[in-house]
């Protein structure tokens, strides 16, 4: 079940890339528009919404990987049961809060398709469509972060972390 959900992960996080570079189209399109003189019709939305999808995607991927900046100040002093304890704690709240997050994010995209919101663009996209990649990596996230949650909880190995030496030296 692991190998499957890794694989959902890193196919959220390719997705996440090719969304990116949607964005540099969308750039070069704009900048293509303005240099040769034609409106280039909604580029910064489209860039917007790749955005907005680019970066939900890529949540559960780089949470998997450590790459999440976690605020580590208590947790790193803490050892043995007390560490896995305390990681169980943060990693319920965050599963909580992600649960949260990704019902709304559902709702959200439930009530645009139903009321028919547009964007107000030059271009009128029908708001759920481009809702929809925030909705699917919200709710990864919220599987990976119970998956985690059961992994420690079971005695399993506790989250990857990128601490704050580990990031000092990368620079």
């Amino acid at each position: 079940m692991r190998a499957l959900l890794q694989k959902l992960y890193l196919a959220c996080g390719i997705l996440a890339g090719i969304f990116m570079i949607l964005i540099g189209v969308a750039v070069l399109y704009s900048i293509g528009g303005a240099y040769f003189g034609y409106v280039a019709r909604s580029a910064d939305d489209f860039a917007g919404y790749a955005m907005l999808a680019s970066s939900f995607l890529a949540l559960a991927y780089t949470f998997g990987r450590g790459e999440h900046i976690r605020v580590t100040l208590v947790l790193q002093r803490l050892t043995g049961r007390a560490r896995r304890i305390g990681e169980i704690w943060c990693l319920l709240g965050a599963t909580l809060l992600s649960g949260f997050f990704s019902w709304y994010c559902i709702k959200l995209v439930i009530d645009s398709y139903k009321f028919g919101d547009k964007s107000t663009g030059l271009i009128p996209v029908p708001l759920w469509i481009p809702q929809i990649p925030m909705a699917i990596g919200a709710v990864v996230l919220f599987i990976a972060l119970l998956e985690q949650l059961i992994v420690t909880a079971s005695g399993g190995p506790l989250p990857k972390d990128a601490s704050v030496d580990e990031v000092s030296m990368e620079r």
